[in-house]
């Protein structure tokens, strides 16, 4: 279902996987921009550039049969099992419960037309994949100065 022209917090936002078997329904209204990274464990997960947009963990349904992968210390990943589709990325409390969703884009017909509002290890980009615009950018030093718990890009070049 397509967001509504009403601003009120009954609107929703609703995506799937490939196959369909995973349905994500964001109620509200998410912050509709999207963020980008090029870190190494994000280029291997993409194929090239991780794209995402935040949702408050209490505003996110999930329904389907979804796979998680622990990534680091502080995070995970979850995908369709059936079709393969990435889903989102986490940072995880203790517990194991996420703080938000970092939710791909791509899962939802309405984010399309969503602006980049930033883009981080922008000196990690591959050549092929250098993005333009007016967005705000951080190099790999800069995002983890500002990020304590990040453990780090997975290559050391």
């Amino acid at each position: 279902m397509e967001p509504s022209t009403d601003t009120s917090e009954s609107r929703s936002l609703t995506g799937r996987c490939l196959c369909g078997g995973v349905t994500i329904t964001v109620a509200g209204a998410p912050d509709p921009r999207v963020g980008a990274c090029h870190c190494r464990m994000c280029q291997r997960w993409s194929g090239g550039l991780f794209l995402c947009f935040e949702a408050d963990a209490e505003a996110v349904t999930v329904h389907g049969e979804v796979r998680r992968y622990r990534s680091s210390s502080f995070a995970e990943r979850a995908f369709c099992p059936q079709c393969g589709s990435h889903l989102w990325f986490n940072e995880v409390e203790e517990g194991g419960e996420p703080r938000h969703y970092e939710l791909m884009p791509g899962l939802f017909d309405a984010a399309r037309g969503w602006p980049l509002r930033s883009e981080i290890y922008v000196d990690r980009a591959m050549a092929s994949l250098r993005l333009a615009g007016d967005h705000r950018r951080k190099t790999r030093a800069e995002y983890e100065a500002d990020n304590p718990s990040v453990a780090g890009d997975l290559d050391t070049a």
